[in-house]
Parts: C-alpha cells; structure tokens; sequence
C-alpha cells in the first residue's frame, strides 16, 4: 500500500476544505454547519514526483449524539491505518479544549503527527501558529485551505517524509457502486462486504453523506466499492449537503464499472427506484439489481420467483440485469453479489468478431424484414463493433430515418439471445451507409 496519510480534528477547522484543495477536487463535502463529514474519505494526493493516499475524516466533537462515537470509531480506523497524521486546527479561534483532548488522544497513537493550523488567510498573520507550540508536535505549519496559502510547505513536508522505497499502488480494480434510494441498507451493504464497519449505519435517513471509495480483496479479485448518499427525490434535496451528495452519487457512478442497485425487498420497487434506474441507464453502466432484506419477507417455494416477475416488470428497460436477494443486516448470499457482478463486468467489457456480428445481423433480418417507416425501408449492411464498457456497434443502414426504434429493440435482444451480454446495456449507433467507409 502507498504511504497514507489521515486527517484529524474537531468539527468545522477546515478539514475537508483541506483534503479537497490538496487532491484539487470537490470530493469531500464542505458546508459551514460542523459535522458534515462522517465517514473517512478516500483519494490520492500527487506532489512533484511522489503520491500519497490521503484519508478525510469526520470532526469529533465533545457532544454526545447518535453518530459522535461512531465518527471517533472512523477517526481511530484512519489513524490505524496511516503512516503519518495531519492535527488540522483553527488560526482564528485559537486553542480550544477539546484540541487539547486530541492532542493527548493523539500522542497515545505514536504516529508521527504534523500540527496544521488552518485558516491563516494572511501571511503577515503567520505568527498566530506559534500560540500552537503548547500542543507539543513541534513547529507548526501555517495554511489557508480555501486560498492555499502554505499548502506547498505541507506537501512538501508531507513527501519528504515518505520512505525511498515505498511502491505506489496503481492497478486496475473493478469499480462498483452502491446507490438507492435512502435507508434502503447502502452502507449495511458495504460493511457486509468488506466484513467491519467501514461506514455508518443507522435507521436514520441521510446517515450517509459523502460517497465513500474503498479498495479491497475478494477471493483473490481486486474490487473498488464505493458507497454512495441516499439519492432523494429532486423536490426532497432541501439542503446544501443534499444536493452535494446528489452530484457525488452521479460521479461515483460514472468512474464505476457496475451499478448496483439497491431495493427495499420489505417496501418494494418505489418510483424514486426507477428514477435511479434510469439514471444508471443514462451513464450505460453495467448493473445488478439488489433486492436487500430478504430476511423480512415470509417466504413459499416460489417466493423469489414472484418478486423477480414483479421487478422485471417495473425496471423493463433492466430485462439484461441480474437480480440477486441478499440481507445485508445478516450477512446472507453475499457470495452471489460478486458472481453477478464478475459477469456484468466481463460482459461490460466484451469485444465479438465481427464475423460474427454481421452473422447474427443477417439471421435477425431473414427472420423478421424491416417495414416501411418514414416513407422508406431499412436495409442493413454491416455492423462492427467500436469500443466496449458498454460494448458499442456502428450499425451501417441506407438511411437511418427508417430505422424504428421497436426494430432496433428487436435485433438488440437478437444479439443477446446469440451472446451472453447479461448485466450489461448495449449501445447501438446508427450510420448512413457509405461505400468508401466499408
């Protein structure tokens, strides 16, 4: 693993401003109101020749509500898991008490620590960092996280004390992200996948608000998870850090290789469900359906088999994907998750000779001749495959204005009845034939 390096301190000194201005990305969530951040982010951090991960942090308070323990819990992780620890503090309002709290908390970590004081928005201000000697980390580093002032002496500090021999980690790992809807059970998800509580979790909508990239191992197959915000209804986003969440969702979905779904098995498919499908859709990922806690349903022989009928009905534009029934809560058919997600995945990435797309072309057209439309015929006469993730045809016709579109659907599922494309969309790109181009 690259040298990693966590982000400590007590809500609202600039944490998260920090980590985005250092990885130059609006990952992290910011917002005026303390305790935005929750989870411990992920991401990665290059500084002349040298990369670094680095992990954002929720701020922990003195307060006790519902998720303060579970934030240190967070916060202990990141530090188990760093060589090094920035102990971020506020410039302008000086020591508080509980940074003398952490600063004890920190030492008994016998990690190597460098004392940031955030928020010195003026170099003549530089001086205001020595009040934080007390603390005991030696000569603090002075930064403004929201103009970057001082942030090249941090970096700088930061690299120089990442070992020689240290190997970056940078292979390529199968993407997939967790979306749905909030309180369908994401984060439960995510924590029986990786067997620890890497996320919080609650019965509480909007627990989760940043979208939370993890890397790990699974029989021998290196996977990115990356647990995503609840996404709510557009007229539901009230707050600043709902709508963030939103726009993180939608990036983590992108970077994904394999969407995967989530339904409530207890409450059904929901309309937001579908909106969410049809958002996946727009971004032709390849995708798993997810129905969780199926521990909640009473259950006959053909129980699963009813409620995939019901399913498909809803998602028919999702008849290629999978659906596979989990809980979460217990830990049950995880195992099935990443076998559906393995073949969406090749799938996602097929490439057919095209030989035999122009095979399958032909027999799908003897057995059903195209109609007039739009006062002409089409008649097909080549097709090649483009690029995959998704697989991409350029399908040659005389002119595309007489192409229907239930004629496309049909020689889609043609092509799906002759290749195993399941888990994965299609995505079929008309031409107007052009003898010089075939």
């Amino acid at each position: 693993m690259s040298f990693t390096v966590a982000i400590i301190g007590r809500p609202n000194v600039g944490k998260s401003s920090l980590f985005n201005r250092m990885i130059q990305s609006r990952k992290s969530i910011i917002d005026d109101k303390p305790g935005i951040t929750r989870d411990r982010i992920y991401s990665k951090v290059t500084w002349l020749d040298k990369e670094f991960s680095i992990i954002d942090t929720g701020g922990i308070g003195e307060n006790n509500d519902d998720f303060n323990e579970e934030i240190k819990l967070q916060a202990e992780i990141a530090i188990n898991e760093s060589d090094l620890i920035l102990f971020v503090v506020d410039g302008k309002a000086g020591i508080n008490n509980y940074d003398l709290s952490l600063s004890k908390w920190l030492y008994k970590s016998k990690k190597k620590v460098i004392l940031v004081v955030n928020k010195i928005d003026d170099k003549s201000k530089m001086g205001n960092t020595y009040d934080f000697f007390s603390l005991g980390f030696g000569e603090p580093i002075g930064v403004s996280s929201i103009h970057g002032i001082g942030l090249g002496d941090l970096l700088d500090k930061i690299t120089s004390l990442i070992p020689k021999t240290d190997k970056e980690f940078s292979e390529k790992r199968l993407t997939f992200s967790i979306v749905g809807r909030p309180n369908v059970g994401k984060s439960t998800l995510m924590n029986a996948i990786l067997n620890e509580n890497r996320v919080i979790t609650s019965h509480l909508e909007g627990t989760t608000r940043d979208a939370v990239d993890t890397k790990f191992e699974y029989n021998n197959k290196k996977y990115m998870a990356v647990d995503t915000a609840g996404i709510k209804k557009r007229g539901k986003i009230y707050e600043s850090y709902d709508r963030y969440s939103f726009i993180r969702a939608k990036m983590a979905l992108e970077k994904s290789d394999v969407a995967l779904l989530i339904i409530d098995a207890s409450k059904g498919v929901y309309e937001q469900d579908k909106n969410i499908g049809g958002l996946i859709k727009d971004y032709k990922k390849a995708l798993v359906i997810v129905v969780n806690k199926w521990d909640l349903i009473n259950k006959e022989s053909s129980t699963m088999e009813k409620h995939k009928r019901k399913i498909k009905d809803q998602f028919q534009f999702f008849e290629y994907s999978e659906i596979v029934f989990i809980s979460a809560l217990n830990r049950k058919r995880i195992k099935n998750i990443f076998e559906s997600i393995d073949r969406a995945y090749i799938n996602y990435n097929k490439k057919i000779k095209t030989s035999t797309l122009n095979e399958i072309l032909i027999n799908a057209c003897l057995r059903n001749p195209t109609k007039i439309f739009n006062r002409g015929r089409a008649n097909f006469s080549y097709i090649t495959q483009s690029s995959s993730c998704p697989p991409t045809f350029q399908l040659f016709v005389n002119n595309p204005n007489y192409v229907h579109f239930s004629y496309l659907r049909y020689l889609e599922n043609s092509f799906r009845k002759e290749v195993d494309f399941l888990g994965t969309p299609l995505n079929f790109i008309l031409r107007k034939k052009d003898y010089d181009e075939i």
